[in-house]
């Protein structure tokens, strides 16, 4: 994906969630997204701005099949919130996508990184998953890596604190 299709797709999820939508399909051509979003009360407002959101659909190149769901995350365990974290001075890393969270390169290799690990600005410190792609995540600060907030193999959201840190 292009990253004006990534910052789309952002934008999508982020006015799904505003308007506490509960499922999303989309199909255009090859490309397929299922969005699904565990939310206390679901509700239709907003819809006419979807529509006139998804109305303009610009040519989209061949791209495989791809469905994404959040269903396993209802399973998992929460994250601290970032409030918490923030009150005590620690910087958050973020995920900057949506995707699967991995702390090693391959399985059965080390982690990029673990608490306690001295980090640079610009240095991989993970890695997220999104529609067959392996995005690394790099350390926006440097600093010394206090703990990673979310389990190897976890669906993580876009904003979603991925580590907290002291910064330098």
């Amino acid at each position: 994906m292009k990253p004006e299709d990534i910052a789309e797709l952002k934008q999508l999820i982020d006015f799904l969630k505003e308007n506490q939508v509960a499922e999303f399909d989309l199909d255009r051509g090859d490309l397929k997204i299922r969005l699904k979003f565990v939310q206390q009360q679901s509700s239709t407002a907003g819809l006419g701005e979807l529509g006139r959101l998804l109305s303009n659909p610009r040519p989209q190149p061949a791209h495989p099949a791809v469905a994404a769901s959040t269903k396993a995350a209802s399973t998992a365990p929460a994250a601290p919130g970032p409030v918490s974290i923030e009150k005590t001075g620690l910087h958050l890393v973020k995920s900057p996508i949506v995707g699967t969270f991995y702390s090693t390169p391959a399985p059965g290799e080390a982690a990029f990184v673990s608490p306690g690990d001295q980090v640079e600005k610009g240095q991989v410190i993970c890695m997220v998953e999104a529609m067959k792609l392996m995005n690394e995540i790099e350390a926006d600060a440097s600093g010394e890596i206090v703990e990673r907030l979310v389990e190897n193999g976890q669906p993580v959201e876009f904003g979603q604190p991925l580590f907290s840190m002291k910064t330098a």
